[in-house]
């Protein structure tokens, strides 16, 4: 497979999205909160005069939220015209996929089955590959 991705830690996970996806990594500082938005949905934020909507990957994922560091790191993707910044645990290397995805093993939960594109060998052992828009669309109860 030989991509490049940016490799961080999702609800304690170590997860991967495709490099080129990514248009930078940054940190989140302030959030300001949307009215009625789904709890996955933390809020906006601003980079350079836009507006990103910050989504929790955790949430999407169907767990709980974990307190934000004071360093928290988000990676900054578009869809569709719009951007998000991806909530993430740690953002830590841009690595790349020696295999390609295979099919996420049961445990991990159904969340993670439905935000993935499968599992992926890595320099730094095996990772999940996050499907950026099954992320952004939030979790799986609220999808089906």
């Amino acid at each position: 497979m030989n991509d490049l991705l940016l490799m961080c830690m999702v609800a304690g996970r170590r997860a991967a999205i495709p490099a080129i996806r990514v248009q930078s990594v940054i940190e989140i500082e302030d959030i300001t909160p949307i009215p009625g938005a789904p709890a996955f949905i933390r809020g906006l934020t601003a980079l350079r005069s836009q507006a990103l909507t910050v989504i929790d990957c955790s949430v999407a994922l169907g767990f709980e939220t974990a307190p934000a560091p004071p360093d928290q790191r988000a990676a900054v993707v578009e869809i569709d015209g719009h951007l998000y910044a991806l909530l993430v645990d740690a953002a830590y290397d841009v690595g790349e996929a020696l295999s390609d995805p295979i099919e996420v093993p049961g445990g991990f939960g159904a969340g993670w089955q439905a935000a993935t594109r499968g599992m992926v060998e890595t320099d730094g052992g095996p990772t999940l590959l996050i499907d950026v828009e099954a992320l952004v669309s939030g979790p799986v109860s609220q999808a089906a």
